[in-house]
């Protein structure tokens, strides 16, 4: 078994950005059992005379989307386009539920709602931040004909525009053997992928969906293995299991969430990974197996391979345990989540002019308008941010050209830069408006003007007045050369100065 952590080991953290980057462009439909979770807030100073619990003032109450309905909302969260299809009754708790996901982006057109059913819902009441007690309420297991026939009519909807699938059963029977087996025919037709997160596996044997995410319980429930609560099968154990319900369900990934411990994966060449998650404080973890099936969803939308949609997917499901209540990962987020785990790879080599040329040719060729800008980025401050929203503007794509350690030394002198190139190229790739990055080791950009033929040079105005080498560049490729004002007194040289001289932000000068 390979162990992965949570920091490339070999290979690159732009890989893992540009994954998370195409999340935006993955159109993703949600199948499965809708919930509204609420949580009851207050304090708890005695006992109940009737009996030994306590009594608690209510101070707060708050609704968020559950079940299915927050793997939308986690997907909605990471970029996607998310539709979502399921069955909810038609009260308060449906229009509270309803309204919440509209709110995170998420499509509820398809949405069933029957007057004889009550919406699924989970209230958690919580005292001095102690759980108390979990009330369940709700039931949509007692389906009519015509109602499977409106959830399959949505679903044949659906279905053809989309680009993966995620079935969210927990067992509350809203994914019919109806709603599968329209799911199967259409996977069957157009290679769209399926991931699965079932309590019961028994219903997907031969399935053959892309990837199943049961937890460590539901997995050793599904092997039909005795096993106790309080124990902590050993990850040869655990591998052995995912093996045994990727046979039962012709999975071509079977990933087993081990909490704490991360992650057990076994891809389809058989090589087991096993990912570690890094150490919270605290964590918070109604909902994460949401949180990691949506990620994963997405990353396998993208064309990643098992070992990175775990990797991606765990990294999702830690910025979610460390959220109260049931929450989700955000797009941004995750992206400085992978920009500061992984930027420490010192083996991550930086893309080379010829892909990143090979690529923006392509976008070009869609119609695509390219800005190109370049700096040397050594203290991300709100300056830098202003300026690339405005460069971003410009176009379609964004490139932004780092530039390198030695080129640094040469323009700035030899206490620049501050931080290293990689470091650099990694958080400004992290940065929403920014497309593609690109390090290179010139005092100036015009070679890389000619190599990349951008539609647009960009600058800032601090260089208004100046004739700069790269204008003969741009106008050789045929594009424009635009200067920016820039927004604020911000300066990284300045902040540099401010550091040194221990001045505290806001203090005259």
């Amino acid at each position: 078994m390979d162990m992965l952590l949570n920091v490339p080991t070999a290979g690159d953290a732009l890989a893992w950005i540009d994954c998370a980057r195409r999340f935006r462009d993955v159109r993703a439909l949600v199948i499965g059992d809708l919930m509204l979770d609420r949580y009851v807030e207050g304090s708890a100073a005695r006992l109940c005379r009737e009996g030994p619990v306590p009594i608690v003032r209510r101070e707060h109450e708050e609704v968020a989307p559950g079940g299915a309905a927050n793997t939308a909302a986690n997907l909605a969260a990471l970029g996607a386009t998310v539709t979502l299809i399921g069955l909810t009754g038609d009260d308060p708790a449906s229009s509270q539920l309803i309204s919440a996901l509209e709110e995170s982006g998420v499509d509820t057109a398809l949405v069933v709602r029957h007057p004889a059913l009550r919406t699924l819902e989970k209230t958690r009441v919580i005292a001095d931040g102690q759980f108390v007690v979990r009330i369940d309420d709700g039931r949509t297991t007692e389906r009519d004909e015509l109602t499977v026939r409106r959830l399959i009519d949505n679903l044949r909807v659906a279905l053809p525009s989309v680009d993966v699938v995620v079935v969210s059963d927990y067992d509350y029977g809203v994914v019919s053997p109806a709603l599968l087996s329209e799911v199967t025919r259409h996977r069957d037709l157009s290679g769209c992928p399926v991931a699965v997160d079932a309590k019961n596996l028994a219903r997907y044997e031969d399935f053959r969906p892309a990837v199943i995410t049961p937890n460590l319980l539901e997995a050793v429930v599904n092997a039909g293995i005795d096993h106790q609560p309080d124990s902590s099968p050993d990850l040869e154990d655990v591998e052995a299991i995912a093996r045994l319900l990727q046979a039962k369900t012709g999975a071509a990934h079977a990933v087993i969430t081990l909490d704490a411990r991360g992650a057990l994966a076994v891809d389809g060449q058989g090589q087991a990974f096993h990912v570690a998650a890094h150490p919270v404080a605290n964590a918070f973890a109604v909902g994460a197996g949401d949180t990691f099936i949506a990620a994963y969803a997405l990353s396998l939308a993208s064309g990643a391979d098992c070992a990175l949609c775990t990797r991606l997917a765990m990294l999702a499901a830690g910025i979610a345990v460390t959220k109260r209540r049931t929450a989700v990962a955000a797009y941004q987020e995750l992206l400085q989540r992978v920009s500061l785990w992984g930027h420490g790879a010192a083996s991550a080599p930086p893309q080379s002019l010829l892909q990143l040329a090979q690529r923006l040719r392509s976008a070009a060729a869609d119609g695509k308008r390219v800005v190109l800008t370049n700096g040397v980025f050594d203290i991300l401050h709100s300056g830098h941010i202003a300026f690339l929203r405005q460069a971003r503007e410009l176009g379609d794509v964004l490139v932004v050209a780092v530039n390198s350690d030695a080129s640094v030394r040469r323009l700035k002198g030899p206490g620049r830069p501050i931080n290293r190139e990689q470091d650099r190229l990694a958080l400004v790739a992290a940065l929403d408006p920014v497309d593609e990055v690109i390090l290179f080791d010139e005092d100036e950009p015009s070679a890389l003007i000619r190599a990349l033929v951008p539609h647009v040079h960009v600058k800032g105005g601090d260089y208004a007045g100046q004739r700069l080498p790269e204008e003969a560049a741009i106008r050789d490729v045929g594009g424009e050369f635009v200067l920016l004002p820039l927004l604020g007194d911000q300066s990284t040289s300045g902040l540099i100065s401010r550091i040194a001289s221990g001045t505290p932000a806001g203090a005259a000068r």
